[in-house]
């Protein structure tokens, strides 16, 4: 068998949608992109999403309508994807990783309470493989360091605190103590990229929590000027009678989503809780096989949070750097193919030369140095799923 790590999950529905959307004339930001928004709010139970073409876009665009830049401060945990670091660095902000917990994947919510400083302007948490973080843990420190803050614009004023921008590329359909991810963070930035659950090819939403004395349909204004160029006017609003006229009221960016991206996500997300279903079974299936063996693996189900189940993480106790590589060289071989997530950020030639050393974060590379990530995705059949489990269990023995 050769089992893929990651395919997207493409039907002939998605297809038909996007030939209907090539049809009608209308492939750049639409009508589709326009109720994609609106079923990506309702979803997520929140007033207002916006859809833009990469989750990094979105994170980016919630620093720069909270006004953060120069001089500020954004602490990310340095166990993560770069789009969570280098937001920071594309706003002129200062980045300021911490390292997660012991034997966790969440960051060290100690280490996040001692890194904050009056120049702190928002935390970005990560749900790593679709587990929500504690953000009860993470709102009581940013409401105990009011005393700290000072606001740069009218948003964080009316906030009165650090802000919460979560990462939450791999949470989309997660909850937390009942609540959907995309209601409890500040702002939430979801990733639609190929290798996601719910996919637009690329792709991403921002969605937020109202604010109190803020409109929410002004943030959603302030964000589609940023990724149309400062454009008032999208093309959708252009093609009023005799509507042609707009004005450019700032230099900004080019990040909006088309009607072909959104026309597959708005089939994908008709499909999606029978897809993530389908993962709960398949995480099962392979938690039943791995923790008698000693694997660590990824807490994805209990009663404070359900998971989107985006990846199945494990950690091989009695493995080494050297041993995890040749576990996953041995799969390839079988046909399975494996990943690992994440080398920590400070291993990482751009964020060595902005002065980050692995040796500060002693958990997080401890995290790294045995990982190794298993194919989990709704189109792996049931042989192909006990496939994964016989090689697997398989290689373990072969390479211990």
């Amino acid at each position: 068998m050769k089992i893929p790590f990651s395919p997207p999950d493409i039907t002939e529905e998605e297809v038909a949608e996007v030939a209907d959307t090539l049809r009608s004339g209308w492939i750049t930001t639409g009508p589709k992109t326009k109720e994609f928004e609106k079923r990506i709010a309702e979803y997520c139970e929140v007033n207002r999403a916006v859809c833009l073409n990469s989750q990094t876009a979105c994170a980016e665009m919630a620093l720069r309508v909270l006004g953060i830049g120069e001089g500020d401060e954004v602490i990310v945990p340095a166990y993560t994807y770069t789009a969570s670091a280098s937001v920071v660095c594309h706003v002129g902000a200062k980045l300021v990783l911490v390292d997660v917990r012991k034997d966790s994947l969440e960051m060290d919510y100690d280490a996040v309470e001692k890194a904050i400083t009056p120049a702190t302007k928002a935390i970005i948490p990560v749900d790593l493989g679709g587990v929500p973080c504690d953000y009860d843990r993470i709102f009581s420190i940013v409401e105990a360091k009011k005393g700290l803050f000072t606001p740069n614009n009218d948003i964080q004023r009316a906030m009165g605190r650090i802000a919460v921008c979560a990462d939450t590329a791999h949470a989309f359909g997660a909850e937390r103590h009942g609540k959907k991810v995309g209601s409890i963070a500040d702002f939430s930035s979801f990733s639609f990229h190929a290798v996601k659950n719910l996919t637009t090819a690329e792709g991403g939403a921002l969605t937020w929590k109202s604010i109190e004395g803020i409109d929410d349909e002004d943030i959603y204004k302030k964000i589609q000027l940023y990724s149309l160029h400062g454009q008032n006017k999208d093309a959708l609003a252009k093609t009023k009678l005799g509507s042609w006229e707009y004005d450019i009221v700032g230099t900004w960016y080019k990040c909006n989503m088309t009607d072909i991206m959104a026309a597959i996500g708005l089939v994908q997300l008709r499909r999606y809780p029978a897809m993530l279903a389908r993962r709960r079974e398949i995480i099962e299936r392979y938690d039943a096989a791995f923790r008698p063996l000693g694997v660590e693996t990824l807490n994805h189900f209990d009663e404070e949070h359900v998971s989107s189940g985006h990846l199945y993480i494990t950690r091989i106790s009695w493995a080494d750097d050297e041993k995890r590589r040749e576990i996953i060289v041995k799969m390839a071989e079988k046909g399975v193919a494996c990943n690992v997530h994440y080398k920590p950020l400070p291993m990482m030639t751009a964020y060595k030369n902005m002065g980050f050393d692995i040796k500060d974060y002693p958990n997080a590379y401890n995290r790294y140095v045995n990982e190794i990530t298993l194919p989990l995705h709704t189109c792996l059949t049931d042989e192909e799923v006990e496939y994964v489990i016989a090689c697997f269990k398989e290689t373990l023995a072969e390479v211990r």
